[in-house]
C-alpha cells in the first residue's frame, strides 16, 4: 500500500513502486554495492557481478530498495530449487576482495507472502493512527478543549520522532535483523493504541499525546522495512512487486485514516456521546493492533531457510567488515547532486505532510459541517497518488529518464497546488475533489521518483541510507511547513497558507532543474552487460 513478470529470455526491466515517508525502490540491474536479489541463472552462468550484487554491508543487506540484478530470468517458484554456480569475484571497489562463495541452493519460501501481508497490515494500522486525529481535528479540538496547534502536533510527533531515531534503528536492523525490528514496531503500535484508551475524558489530553508518541516510535521501526523484507524473502522476479505491496500498505493506512474517523465519530455537541464514539475507534484500533502483534510473534521469521536469489546468498556470505555505515553517510553528504535532491525531496514531501495534516481545517473553513467529505477529499489525494506512483514507476522502467520525469512531476505538483489553492474557496465541493485528486496524483506520485533518482545518483551506496536521509529531510520540512502554514492560515486565511506552500514548491522546481543526471547505476548496468 501489483505486477508479475512473464517468463522470457534475457534480462528484464526492474519494476517500480511507491511509498510514504520511508518508501519503495527499484532494484539495480547489476553491480556490486547494490541491494536486493539478482536473477538466478538457469543452466547458465550469470555475470560475476550478478553473483556479487549486493548493497554495502554484510549480514543481510542495508535496507536496499528493491533492486534487480542481471542474468537470465529466474525460473523458480515456491519450493523449486536451482543449482547455481559459485559467484566469481566482483570488480567493484566496494566489494573488492570479497569474492564470497555463493551457496548452490536458491529456494523460495511459501511463507514469504504471509510475512509480506502481515507487515503491510501492521504498517497500515500505524499509518492510520498517524492521521486519525488530523482528519477530524475540529472534533478533537472541542473534545479535549485544546488549540488546533496542539492537535497538529499529534501528527507532527511522527515526523519529530523519525529524525533522531532513524539511524539507530537502521543500525539495529543491520545488526539484529528483521524479526526484532518487526516485533518492536508491532508491539509499540499496539501499546500506543491501548494507551489512547485511557484518554476518554477531556482533561486527559496528555494521555492521548503519550499514546501517539509511542505510535510515533513504532513507525521508525516500520518505514525502513519494505525493501529489506522484499530482498530477504522474495526472488528477483517478484521483489519489486513485494516492495510495492509493502509500501502500499502504509499509503492505504493513510487513506483509511482519512475515511473512517469522520464516519465513526460524528460532530455531536454532547461530550459524553463524543467520548463514546471516540472510544469505539480507539478500541477497534487497539484490538487490530494487538491481533497483528500476536501474529508477528507466531508468523514472522528472521529469514527463509534458503536464500531466495543468488544476490541474497552472496550478501549472507559476505564478511561484515567490508562496510562502514558512517563512511557511507559521509560519502552521501559529499555528493552535491544528492544534497540538492535531499532539499527538493524534503520541500515536496514536506508540503504533502502539511497538506495532509491541515486538510480538515482548510475544508471545514470553507464548507462547515463537511467533516465526512473532508476525509473523502484526503482519501482522493492518497488514492490518486498511489496511481501516480505506480504509473511513474512503470514509466521510469521503460524510459530511464530520471531527471526529466522528476522535473516534470515537480512542475505539475506546483501547478496542481496552485489550482487547488484558487478553487478551494469557490463553494463547489466537486471541484475540490477534482483539483485535490490532480494534486495528489503528482505530489504523492513524486515519492518513488525521488527514491529512484537518489539510487542513481548515489550508486553504489546503500539505498537504505540514501532513502533514510531523504526521509529525514522530509520530516524536517514537514514539521516546519505544518507549523508555518497553520499559523498563516490562522492569521491570514487558507489561501495565504496554500500560497506559502506554492512558494516552496516553486523553489524546489528551480533547484531540481540544477541537479545533474549523473546516472551511476545505469552506467554500471551498461558496463556489466558489456562484460
Amino acid at each position: 500500500p501489483v505486477r508479475a513478470l512473464p517468463a522470457g529470455p534475457g534480462p528484464s526491466r526492474p519494476r517500480g513502486r511507491a511509498g510514504r515517508g520511508g518508501a519503495g525502490r527499484r532494484e539495480g540491474r547489476a553491480g556490486p554495492g547494490r541491494a536486493g536479489p539478482g536473477r538466478a541463472g538457469v543452466s547458465a552462468s550469470a555475470p560475476a557481478s550478478a553473483a556479487a550484487a549486493s548493497e554495502p554491508g554484510g549480514g543481510g543487506g542495508r535496507g536496499g530498495q528493491c533492486r534487480r540484478g542481471p542474468g537470465l530470468r529466474a525460473a523458480c517458484g515456491a519450493g523449486m530449487v536451482l543449482q547455481e554456480p559459485a559467484g566469481a569475484p566482483s570488480q567493484s571497489a566496494v566489494a573488492a576482495g570479497a569474492a564470497a562463495a555463493v551457496p548452490a541452493e536458491v529456494q523460495l519460501s511459501r511463507r514469504r507472502w504471509a510475512v509480506l501481508l502481515l507487515f503491510s497490515s501492521y504498517s497500515l494500522c500505524n499509518a492510520f493512527q498517524w492521521i486519525q486525529y488530523g482528519s477530524i481535528s475540529n472534533v478533537f479540538v472541542r473534545f479535549y478543549d485544546v488549540s488546533a496547534f496542539a492537535i497538529d502536533w499529534l501528527s507532527m510527533s511522527y515526523m519529530l520522532a523519525y529524525i533522531p531515531l532513524l539511524f539507530p534503528v537502521a543500525w539495529l536492523l543491520d545488526k539484529r535483523g528483521l524479526r526484532l525490528i518487526a516485533l518492536a514496531g508491532s508491539a509499540l503500535n499496539a501499546v500506543g493504541a491501548w494507551v489512547k484508551l485511557g484518554s476518554m475524558k477531556p482533561h486527559l489530553f496528555p494521555v492521548t499525546v503519550l499514546g501517539q508518541v509511542i505510535c510515533a516510535l513504532a513507525q521508525v521501526f516500520i518505514l525502513g522495512m519494505p525493501s529489506r523484507i522484499a530482498s530477504v524473502w522474495f526472488g528477483s522476479h517478484e521483489v519489486s512487486t513485494a516492495c510495492s505491496v509493502a509500501v502500499f500498505g502504509n499509503q492505504l493506512g493513510i487513506a483509511v485514516g482519512f475515511l473512517v474517523p469522520p464516519v465513526l465519530i460524528p460532530n455531536v455537541e454532547d461530550v459524553e456521546k463524543l467520548a463514546y464514539h471516540i472510544s469505539i475507534m480507539f478500541f477497534m484500533t487497539a484490538g487490530v493492533a494487538s491481533a497483528l502483534f500476536i501474529l508477528v510473534i507466531l508468523v514472522f521469521k528472521e529469514k527463509p531457510p534458503n536464500p531466495p536469489s543468488r544476490a541474497r546468498a552472496s550478501i549472507q556470505s559476505r564478511p561484515t567488515a567490508e562496510y562502514s555505515y558512517v563512511q557511507s553517510i559521509l560519502r552521501l553528504l559529499r555528493n552535491a547532486n544528492f544534497l540538492l535532491l535531499m532539499i527538493t525531496y524534503g520541500l515536496n514531501v514536506g508540503c504533502f505532510y502539511a497538506l495532509s495534516t491541515l486538510l480538515n481545517r482548510m475544508v471545514i473553513h470553507h464548507y462547515p459541517g463537511e467533516e465526512v467529505n473532508a476525509g473523502r477529499i484526503g482519501l482522493t489525494i492518497i488514492l490518486a497518488g498511489m496511481v501516480g506512483a505506480l504509473i511513474s514507476g512503470i514509466w521510469l522502467d521503460r524510459t530511464k529518464t530520471y531527471k526529466q520525469t522528476t522535473l516534470v512531476v515537480y512542475v505539475m505538483s506546483l501547478v496542481g497546488m496552485i489550482i487547488y489553492t484558487f478553487t478551494l474557496s469557490l463553494g463547489h465541493l466537486w471541484v475540490v475533489f477534482v483539483t485535490a485528486g490532480m494534486l495528489g496524483f503528482f505530489m504523492t506520485g513524486y515519492l518513488p521518483l525521488g527514491f529512484e533518482f537518489a539510487a542513481e545518483l548515489t550508486y553504489p551506496e546503500s539505498e537504505g541510507t540514501s532513502s533514510g536521509l531523504l526521509n529525514v529531510s522530509a520530516q524536517i520540512f514537514g514539521i516546519a511547513f505544518t507549523i508555518g502554514q497553520g499559523q498563516i492560515m490562522h492569521r491570514f486565511g487558507t489561501k495565504a497558507g496554500n500560497l506559502f506552500l506554492c512558494s516552496f514548491l516553486f523553489l524546489g522546481t528551480v533547484v531540481t532543474a540544477f541537479i545533474k543526471a549523473d546516472l551511476r547505476r545505469q552506467q554500471a548496468n551498461l558496463e556489466n552487460e558489456q562484460t
